[in-house]
């Protein structure tokens, strides 16, 4: 790798860090994703609908300069469709069961040094790994 491939994952990194760390600063509330999308859809009691559509176009917006000016990707979508469904479903479901998601407990939280973020977090690595160890080394799925 060259000095420069270091470079875009350290700004993407600290871009990340600071507008999580804004967002707690001005705002009281943790930047999760998920919450956000939830605050953004209406899906809770907290009335910050307008900001947390503000914030999700950020990120979307973010994504999307970064796209344009940095490298083209090729998306290829490689699961069927019900296979895609049916894991958006399980991972919604234990971010709803896990009060959060990996950008609230994985990024925010562990800043925080939260013992609840830390377990959390724990987890879900460990089932992830635990799930790709499966796929592809006990059923042989390659990506």
């Amino acid at each position: 790798m060259t000095e420069i491939s270091y470079l875009w994952p350290l700004t993407g990194g600290l871009l990340i860090g600071l507008s999580a760390g804004l967002y707690l600063l001005l705002n009281g509330r943790i930047a999760g994703i998920s919450g956000l999308a939830a605050a953004a859809a209406g899906l809770t009691d907290y009335g910050g609908c307008k900001l947390a559509l503000g914030f999700l176009a950020g990120v979307i917006a973010g994504a999307s300069l970064a796209a344009a000016f940095i490298r083209q990707t090729e998306i290829v979508i490689t699961s069927s469709p019900a296979l895609l469904i049916a894991a958006g479903l399980i991972v919604g479901y234990g971010t709803r069961l896990g009060s959060g998601c990996t950008s609230g407990h994985g990024v925010c939280g562990l800043a925080r040094l939260s013992p609840r973020s830390l377990a959390a977090t724990a987890i879900f690595i460990s089932i992830a790994a635990a799930t790709v160890f499966v796929t592809r080394h006990l059923i042989g799925v390659q990506p």
